[in-house]
């Protein structure tokens, strides 16, 4: 299959050739979702209404193609006959809830959707009548997507949170081991845990406060409250494509063929119920509370053009052991830029845009997601399709690069200033972070990751 950077072909969908869309025949993401007209003249979520608490449980998602300002509803797509060349399992796929029946098709199936997707939408000119007739069949089928209501485009079982940002360990290691910031193993290993995947939101949905048990330093005795040290983290998802069976290992050398997708992702963290819990065994309560994922996931086939090489190693650091060494063909760094901003509830009373805390880019992990998943392996785990393999707070090594509160303000030590005068250590009620990711290169579109945003709703009595 031929990329669209290559060929230069250009969508009929007028709004994909449009600089700045984030969404052009290249990308293609996919995604589940309903029309507003679903369920009503109310879209969720809706920033000017009240939020509630949960999406409509009664609406039926359909899995759906971003191109453009539309998505493309493969569901009815796949009705339509318009995909009547592909496999039959594939296409009963395409009338899921959720992507894990494509992922269970397989690396070729899925470049098999995409290349007749962009057959599909690929302008072919002014003079082929037969194109025009389908083009009107399709356009039939595009959803603007500021009237669709977005659900969870994955089914996940296990989702494992890594720590594989360099940068933000040492920051972070430096707020507690100032001598000794990374620990031994870091340089050797993917560093991770394996959490719970029944709190994955979808981006848009409400974060409620969490309780826990805090203590400060100087208390005999710890205080079961509200957390006040509420915090986000930039982060990226990989969604595994291709399983392994209990007992087995992916090697290194077909772990990239295992991913399926990327997507943004939010680990919100209560610091203060974190630092009390986390020692001996590691993040709790502190963690598990809510962690919001992107509903758009990113094909590995549309991000090949953006890869590149990680940030190389200085000669003085360890090479990985045998079973993580990648081939030096490999190309497991994404040149992706992504940013955190911050609206308060002041700021959008007056109208003032959000405002951009920090902004890294993925090619500066110290592991690759192709290490992570043969690492999470290597001791006959079975990774299962859809499960989450999740970066970790994505740090650069400059200033304003940090992707949590907890670098930023130095563990709450030195407050940040926002346009309307407030200030913020830890997030407060009616704060609403926005994580977005995109990547711009030369010849190439602009592409986007979309967006992955909650709003903090106060803790129940």
């Amino acid at each position: 299959m031929s990329l669209p950077s290559e060929s230069g072909a250009t969508s009929w969908v007028d709004t994909a050739n449009q600089s700045g869309n984030g969404f052009p025949l290249l990308w293609l993401p996919y995604c589940a979702f309903t029309p507003v007209s679903a369920s009503g003249p109310a879209s969720w979520p809706d920033l000017a209404a009240p939020m509630a608490e949960e999406p409509n449980p009664g609406l039926v998602p359909h899995l759906g193609v971003g191109i453009g300002a539309f998505i493309l509803d493969l569901h009815k797509l796949q009705t339509s006959g318009l995909l009547s060349d592909l496999p039959a399992k594939l296409q009963s796929a395409c009338r899921s809830i959720h992507l894990n029946g494509l992922m269970g098709c397989g690396p070729s199936a899925w470049s098999a959707l995409r290349e007749r997707l962009f057959d599909l939408l690929m302008w072919s000119g002014p003079d082929c009548t037969h194109d025009q007739a389908q083009q009107r069949l399709v356009a039939a089928l595009l959803t603007p997507m500021a009237q669709a209501i977005f659900h969870k485009p994955v089914w996940t079982e296990n989702y494992t949170d890594f720590y594989a940002s360099l940068h933000h360990a040492r920051n972070v290691g430096r707020l507690f081991r100032p001598d000794e910031p990374l620990l031994p193993n870091y340089r050797w290993l993917p560093i991770g845990y394996h959490g719970r995947a029944s709190s994955l939101i979808v981006s848009g949905t409400p974060v409620r406060r969490p309780h826990g048990q805090c203590k400060a330093g100087s208390e005999s005795a710890p205080v079961f409250q509200p957390s006040t040290r509420l915090d986000y983290e930039l982060e990226v998802a990989a969604y595994v494509g291709v399983g392994n069976p209990l007992g087995s290992r992916i090697p290194i050398e077909q772990a990239a063929k295992c991913l399926f997708g990327l997507s943004l992702l939010n680990d919100w963290s209560a610091r203060d119920i974190q630092s009390w819990e986390y020692q001996p065994l590691g993040p709790f309560l502190g963690k598990s509370f809510a962690t919001s994922v992107s509903p758009w996931v990113i094909p590995m086939d549309a991000l090949a053009p953006y890869r590149t090489r990680l940030t190389p190693r200085p000669a003085s650091e360890p090479a990985p052991l045998a079973y993580l060494a990648e081939p030096d063909s490999n190309l497991s760094g994404l040149d992706i830029t992504v940013e955190t901003y911050l609206s308060t509830a002041q700021m959008r009373e007056r109208r003032i845009p959000a405002q951009r805390l920090s902004q890294a880019n993925l090619r500066d992990l110290y592991w690759s997601f192709a290490q992570m998943l043969t690492h999470q392996t290597s001791n006959g785990y079975n990774l299962k399709i859809g499960d989450i393999l999740a970066s970790g707070t994505i740090s650069g090594e400059q200033p304003g690069s940090q992707g949590c509160l907890l670098e930023m303000t130095k563990g709450g030590e030195v407050p940040l200033c926002l346009p309307t005068g407030e200030q913020r250590t830890f997030l407060e009620d009616g704060d609403e972070v926005s994580l977005r990711g995109y990547s711009e290169r030369e010849g190439l579109p602009m592409v986007s990751m979309g967006e992955c945003r909650g709003r903090v709703l106060s803790a129940t009595e």
